[in-house]
């Protein structure tokens, strides 16, 4: 799979996610219907919004391979992290859904009937999720897809999420059906973290969140470490969509060429660019007149 492009991976990988879902939708759906279990209905319907939310991704996640036009001149990657709040949404309203119905099954009974099936239902899903959560992992180790970490990180929670079913339906068949209910509660809880949890990092990445302090210093580092530059200031990232855009203001020699200054200026944005998760990044240069110029930095004007 090393000669596929990122895009090719993206969409191997959106598409296996809108399998497995399918799949764990009609294995567990049919089961819980059958057999009456809220536990297996409410994880089936935690994958009807994964369901929704694969294609989705799908759809509009492919917007992030667009070149730049005229009408997005720095390009379509802010549709991902918007995709990815669209999964979180999703999610939470699902799992209220079913915690609703967890609650009102744990105030006045339920009707569910044991059946190993049952137990064979939630194993099947979970080697089925686990398999879907491997491989969007693979494909996305290339990629670095925020929409395509949010579709892995929720198949990693749906294995916990069929533990809390596979309890539940263990306590059915030792006698206990109100365990049914008590585990589709613990379900609907976990789901509702889940896509909390997705969609506040989303917001994150739409709202211009600051880099973290790490982040910073490396890029600090970066450019500082330039013999010809003293010091850097006023330095400014943030993330736009799921990358991040540098601003920062660069203390160079007063007695540089427009030509040298030109090109340090390429150089210094050509090395912050090349650093993980930089998209683009905007350098201003400020002329210093230094009395003490070290002899490295007026060898470096000089060359």
């Amino acid at each position: 799979m090393s000669g596929l492009s990122d895009q090719q991976r993206f969409n191997r990988a959106s598409i296996a996610n809108i399998i497995g879902n399918a799949v764990k939708i009609i294995v567990e759906g049919a089961v819980g219907l059958l057999f009456g279990s809220i536990a297996l209905l409410a994880d089936a319907a935690h994958s009807i919004a994964d369901l929704v939310a694969s294609f989705v991704v799908y759809i509009w996640g492919e917007s992030r391979f667009k070149d730049p036009d005229e009408t997005h001149p720095h390009g379509h990657a802010r549709i991902e992290p918007l995709t990815a709040l669209f999964v979180g949404a999703v999610i939470v309203l699902l799992g209220v859904n079913f915690l609703y119905e967890s609650v009102t099954g744990l105030a006045y009974g339920v009707d569910v009937t044991f059946h190993p099936l049952l137990v064979v239902g939630i194993l099947i899903a979970m080697l089925d999720m686990y398999f879907i959560y491997w491989y969007t992992s693979r494909m996305n180790e290339e990629v670095g897809a925020p929409a395509l970490k949010a579709l892995a990180v929720d198949c990693l929670n749906d294995l916990y999420t069929s533990v809390a079913a596979l309890l539940g339906v263990l306590g059915v068949a030792l006698g206990y059906p109100i365990f049914d209910a008590a585990a589709g509660a613990l379900v609907s809880v976990l789901v509702i973290y889940q896509g909390v949890k997705i969609a506040k990092e989303n917001i994150e990445y739409l709202s211009g969140k600051a880099a973290s302090t790490e982040q910073q210093q490396m890029i600090k580092e970066t450019l500082q470490n330039n013999p010809e530059v003293y010091d850097v200031h006023d330095l400014v990232v943030f993330y736009e969509g799921p990358s991040l855009e540098v601003e920062a203001h660069v203390e160079v020699p007063h007695n540089l060429s427009f030509q040298q200054a030109h090109d340090l200026e390429t150089k210094l944005r050509n090395q912050t660019i090349d650093l993980d998760d930089v998209s683009d990044a905007h350098i201003h240069l400020d002329p210093i007149d230094m009395k003490d110029d070290s002899e490295e930095v007026q060898r470096a004007i000089d060359d």
